[in-house]
């Protein structure tokens, strides 16, 4: 990725400073289900790489051993690292992005999120976001919460673009959610869910592909503003396909049960994402009406 430090602290809340917890997977009670995108995303591409199921860790596995991550200076809130001056990066670009794209595409005016990047766990009115959890969005009130722990892990397996264009794909996922939340899209999928629970699988299935249809969108416009390119584009493809249900499920329990499928096939993944990387437009990514 080409990008330059952003020093700014707009729609940021620094949390890394603050004391969360204790830190580490164990005791989180958190199942496979309901890791957040930037969870399932760096899990399943690190049990891919090093050949080891990272998900017994959250299935009360023996070799936890991940707890004994070795402890990371806490940065100061209002002083940005290279670490935060990326993530500003991205945020701010994708969010400058929709400020564009959301009024002339569908007619609606963008409002930003705020991001909120943290380490061990800091409460949210989503429950509290952990390592368990990973990144994730909170529709209550709006925020990104960016666990760095996951970052750092990502970053020291992976070097340089592919690293970071990861890191990037998954907080334009996170932010393609808050797209979801002012469109609409998030309310009317939370009313389907409490009047047909039996559809709840399916109906967050769409929500999922449809965020990596709209970073696919975000993705269109850095692509034709130099900010990536194609070795980035090909990182996000593996990514995306490294963390669809169907290789999480086989890698978590040796075999693949669709009806359990919460976020898509590596195939739905790969598919969405690059219906978004190739059109960048919001109209090609209606998941909930197209025949998969």
């Amino acid at each position: 990725m080409e990008w330059t430090p952003d020093n700014s602290n707009q729609d940021i809340e620094d949390r890394r400073g603050e004391s969360g917890g204790s830190g580490g997977f164990g005791g989180s009670g958190f199942g496979l289900p309901h890791l957040g995108i930037g969870g399932l995303l760096i899990v399943g591409v690190l049990s891919l790489v090093f050949h080891q199921n990272f998900f017994a860790l959250f299935s009360g596995g023996s070799q936890a051993t991940y707890q004994t991550r070795p402890a990371h200076p806490q940065a100061t809130p209002g002083k940005p690292d290279r670490e935060m001056q990326f993530i500003a990066f991205v945020l701010h670009d994708v969010q400058n992005f929709w400020d564009k794209a959301l009024p002339a595409q569908a007619h609606v005016v963008y409002r930003h999120a705020i991001l909120v990047p943290f380490r061990d766990s800091t409460p949210s009115p989503c429950g509290t976001a952990g390592e368990a959890t990973g990144p994730f969005y909170c529709p209550a009130d709006e925020k990104v919460y960016l666990d760095f722990g996951f970052f750092d892990e990502l970053k020291n397996r992976f070097k340089g673009s592919n690293a970071e264009f990861a890191q990037a794909y998954v907080v334009a996922h996170e932010l393609g959610h808050h797209v979801q939340k002012i469109l609409g899209i998030e309310s009317k999928v939370s009313r389907l869910e409490h009047q047909h629970p039996a559809r709840a699988n399916a109906l967050s299935v769409d929500t999922e592909l449809q965020a990596d249809c709209l970073a696919g969108v975000w993705g269109h416009s850095a692509q034709e503003r130099h900010i990536i390119d194609i070795t980035d584009i090909q990182a996000a493809m593996s990514a995306a396909a490294a963390v669809g249900d169907d290789r999480l499920q086989k890698m978590a329990t040796g075999h693949v049960s669709p009806e359990r499928f919460t976020h898509g096939s590596a195939a739905q993944r790969t598919a969405w994402l690059k219906k978004g990387l190739d059109s960048g437009n919001i109209s090609s990514c209606n998941t909930f009406s197209a025949s998969r």
